[in-house]
């Protein structure tokens, strides 16, 4: 599996398939008792799957991202992986803006091997942190998160829409020191 630094011009605008199904979520709960709060995450089962389909957003070298540089397996001229990466210099970190392994190349390494890619990009760089960020209802990408050493540093529990905790699908930011 060869992966390849993506030319930005060739890849600019390519659209991503990010769909997942997920038959676990997490639950958030905030309640506040005075002046403290009290937040907890909690795996459930759906009581039926989740199913997000791809949307338009998710396309490569989007304009809003800083210095942004991707990775892929490439076969002829179609995209099978990819990892992006944008810096935020402001905080000296590197934020994962994609990843995506196409059906055929699950479960092969693949997604391990762009990750090191990113991380490879952050070393490189002098990076403090390696950040991404993904929903409370993504569990797939959760897992492989947190095998991968990702720890939860923070939430968002209105990101999408005012209803996010009742929909199973708040905003999660994962983290790992480089």
């Amino acid at each position: 599996m060869n992966i390849v630094e993506l030319e930005r011009d060739r890849w600019q605008g390519h659209p991503l398939p990010m769909g997942f199904v997920a038959t676990t979520g997490y639950d958030i709960a905030i309640q506040r008792n005075g002046d403290d709060f009290e937040v907890s995450f909690t795996k459930q089962s759906l009581p039926v799957a989740f199913v997000k389909q791809p949307v338009e957003d998710d396309r490569l070298f989007q304009d809003h991202w800083d210095d942004a540089r991707a990775w892929g397996v490439i076969e002829g001229d179609d995209l099978l992986a990819v990892v992006e990466t944008a810096v935020e210099s402001w905080n000296n970190r590197l934020r994962i803006t994609e990843l995506w392994v196409g059906t055929r190349l699950r479960r092969q390494g693949v997604a391990t091997t762009l990750m090191n890619a990113a991380f490879q990009r952050a070393r490189d760089e002098g990076r403090r942190m390696v950040v991404l960020e993904t929903q409370s209802n993504n569990t797939p990408a959760i897992e492989f998160y947190l095998r991968y050493g990702f720890e939860l540093i923070g939430f968002d529990a209105s990101h999408y829409s005012n209803d996010d905790v009742a929909k199973r699908e708040v905003r999660l930011e994962f983290g790992k020191p480089v």
